[in-house]
């Protein structure tokens, strides 16, 4: 690992050393600015090594009921017993995945995201689970791939345009969805010609 450069923290992401340090951060943060957050989950974890290490954590939080993203930098020099919160900010737009998508007020707001993101893969899931409902086959659905991943993220909800590869039976065929995950975490999965 060089010095000074961000790595992701390898299989370390919900770690228990991880969650502490972000239920540090969210109580430290919290004591500073009289807040009253609760620590939701980790959504993604990188460290720099510095004098010690210091960790750029992107987590999710309840904030009277509502879950929102924040980014924090947490320094730590365990040598010491030293632990101090250096940033907490809120990331406007966020979704519960760190899928890169900012709210856009300029174009369409559609982003390309990769289709290895946790939530993508979730959403596809839910996705297939929707069309097999529907559908009046004897065979399962089954997903063999995530071809195109677009996601948008609006004031109350994330949507994604997913292309995928499914197979039914011996048939492989493509199909587009579009999926709404609404800030309670329901999915909604419409299909598209």
């Amino acid at each position: 690992m060089k010095l000074g450069g961000v790595h992701d923290c390898k299989g370390s992401q919900n770690s228990g050393e991880i969650d502490s340090l972000a239920r540090f951060a969210v109580q430290e943060h919290n004591t500073k600015e009289n807040a009253l957050l609760e620590f939701v989950r980790v959504v993604k974890a990188k460290e720099q090594v510095v004098a010690g290490k210091l960790y750029h954590l992107t987590l999710e939080a309840n904030d009277a009921g509502n879950k929102k993203i924040y980014e924090v930098k947490v320094w730590v020099k365990p040598w010491m017993n030293f632990k101090q919160l250096q940033e907490f900010k809120h990331v406007e737009g966020g979704t519960s995945s760190d899928l890169g998508v900012k709210q856009d007020d300029h174009g369409s707001g559609w982003k390309m995201v990769s289709t290895n993101d946790v939530e993508v893969q979730n959403v596809a899931s839910h996705a297939v689970k929707s069309i097999q409902e529907r559908s009046n086959s004897l065979y399962p659905y089954e997903l063999l791939e995530i071809l195109l991943a677009k996601a948008k993220v609006t004031e109350d909800s994330a949507k994604f345009n997913l292309l995928l590869k499914l197979r039914r039976g011996i048939k492989e065929e493509n199909i587009k969805v579009e999926v709404i995950k609404n800030i309670e975490g329901k999915f909604y999965v419409n299909l598209m010609p």
